[in-house]
């Protein structure tokens, strides 16, 4: 995956002006707020598909 995920909104205050900050990779910057985050992939879940005879499959 080449492409940046963005976030729609600020975690801390929900406005929608943000734009990336120079500090790395996933690091974003609120211009209402004044804050800088980071969003990180941690990755996936160990679930999996569970058989339930009764329901069906469940994701």
């Amino acid at each position: 995956m080449s492409e940046r995920a963005a976030p729609f909104y600020c975690p801390y205050c929900g406005d929608e002006d943000l734009r990336p900050n120079e500090t790395g990779h996933g690091a974003w910057e609120c211009a209402s707020c004044n804050r800088a985050f980071q969003l990180k992939f941690l990755g996936l879940l160990t679930r999996g598909v569970q058989r339930n005879d009764v329901e069906g499959d469940r994701i």
